[in-house]
């Protein structure tokens, strides 16, 4: 009988994260002090994040770091995820290829978000924060957050992006069951969000919208700290977790990838399946391709420019360099809520500028197409993101039909679309359509960048 699914035992379990900047031959430039356009230190974040968080962020000399104890006792409730084979799909595909994926919708919270939501919140609760405040496009994140909160007994306040609080009214829901305040974003409740309805009083809300009233509010709540669930470099690096999981389960099969793919929105899932195996390519001369596929709708990765941009829209977070497609950028209502960003994480803009891996941008219909092959060849419904890198897998998996070659993909799925429902029934109906966006509207929003 072939074997389905490839599972670490507790004792298998990493006890470290990998941080890939350490291997990198071209480090990622840092981050700027936006008023001196000075590169920041790690004690220049600490208003603003957890200060053990602040550290990782700028480390580019350890490439592996301890998990705390406690943090690996939490991940222990749910580690690890499987390893799977998609026999199921190869067979519909008809390829020679060999599918695998890491089946990050396992875990309690629905997705791979915890993996960092835990240790950042417990680098706060070791600190003494009371508070922490975050944003969160399709939920995942905000849910995560305020799951972590409580379990290390501080107060989450969460604002969701306006749209995808209207999409997927149930992800408020598990946010509050946890406990934590939930405010569609842009909200009358911070400065950055009244300006922003101000001059755009319909505006739906994006990713960079719900950061700068997150940032705003921890800034003015005392004891407070702000969290991210993607883009910056300490959240990437929780998330290697799923990588080293996955690399000693691939040495379980016999096999060892030769393209790797993730969604992409700012890099915390693509890079947290990548960059383990990524060293491989760095530093034992490995031939693995990484693909990071993205909306066409916001293509920063395959249409967006090199810049030192804003993190968010209202221009409060430090400059960092990467793809961007410039902070005022309005993403169109998608059902990928998480993918809805302007910029890139600066590791992974750094390693597609030096061209360590390669991107692709995938219209809404196709994410859709892929996810409900997957859903009915593999019995696993996946979150509107995740069919993002199901639709590049399914792309791989075709060439190697038409070329004959027995290659093996892996893909992270990194979470469920149990609460994305209307999105599908929408599909099913015919009432979905894609979008794109134009060259003179990327030229038009890359104008707000700032020019250094």
């Amino acid at each position: 009988m072939k074997q389905k699914k490839f599972i670490l035992q507790e004792s298998e379990l990493p006890t470290q994260w990998y941080n890939i900047q350490a291997d990198m031959v071209n480090k990622p430039l840092p981050p700027l002090n936006p008023a001196t356009h000075e590169p920041l230190k790690a004690e220049d974040l600490f208003p603003i994040f957890a200060e053990e968080c602040c550290r990782q962020e700028l480390d580019q000399e350890h490439a592996w770091i301890d998990i705390p104890e406690e943090v690996q006792e939490k991940y222990r409730f749910y580690r690890s995820t499987p390893l799977v084979r998609a026999y199921e799909l190869e067979k519909a595909i008809d390829t020679p290829a060999h599918i695998y994926f890491k089946n990050e919708s396992t875990n309690p919270l629905g997705s791979h978000k915890v993996n960092s939501a835990i240790p950042q919140c417990y680098y706060c609760k070791k600190q003494g924060v009371t508070n922490v405040t975050t944003e969160t496009g399709a939920g995942q994140w905000g849910a995560a957050l305020a799951y972590a909160a409580k379990i290390f007994g501080i107060e989450a306040a969460v604002y969701q992006v306006k749209l995808t609080m209207q999409q997927k009214p149930y992800r408020s829901s598990i946010m509050r069951t946890f406990g934590a305040s939930v405010e569609g974003s842009p909200s009358m409740s911070t400065r950055a969000g009244k300006d922003i309805l101000t001059v755009d009083p319909t505006h739906p809300g994006s990713l960079g919208t719900a950061i700068s009233e997150a940032i705003e509010l921890a800034m003015s709540t005392p004891n407070c700290k702000y969290t991210l669930g993607s883009v910056l470099s300490h959240v990437t690096l929780h998330q290697s977790i799923i990588g080293l999981e996955a690399e000693k389960q691939m040495a379980m099969t016999g096999e060892y990838p030769d393209i790797i793919i993730g969604c992409f929105g700012g890099g915390s899932n693509f890079g947290g399946i990548s960059f383990p195996f990524m060293r491989h390519n760095i530093l034992d001369g490995y031939k693995t391709q990484f693909i990071a596929a993205e909306p066409n709708s916001c293509p920063k990765l395959t249409r967006g420019k090199f810049e030192y941009d804003f993190g968010d829209s209202s221009g409060y977070t430090p400059l960092l360099p990467m793809y961007t497609l410039g902070h005022k950028f309005k993403p169109a209502n998608i059902h990928a809520g998480g993918l809805r960003y302007h910029g890139a994480g600066t590791i992974v803009s750094q390693l597609l500028k030096d061209k360590m891996m390669s991107a692709v941008d995938i219209p809404q219909l196709e994410t859709f197409d892929a996810g409900i092959l997957f859903a009915r060849t593999e019995g696993i419904i996946p979150a509107p993101e995740s069919c993002h890198a199901i639709a590049a897998t399914i792309r791989e998996a075709k060439k190697c039909k038409e070329s004959g070659e027995e290659k093996v993909i892996l893909f992270n799925l990194s979470g469920h679309g149990l609460i994305d429902m209307p999105s599908y029934d929408q599909y099913i109906n015919g009432d979905l359509r894609n979008y794109t966006v134009t060259d003179e509207e990327i030229e038009g929003f890359l104008e707000s960048v700032p020019k250094i």
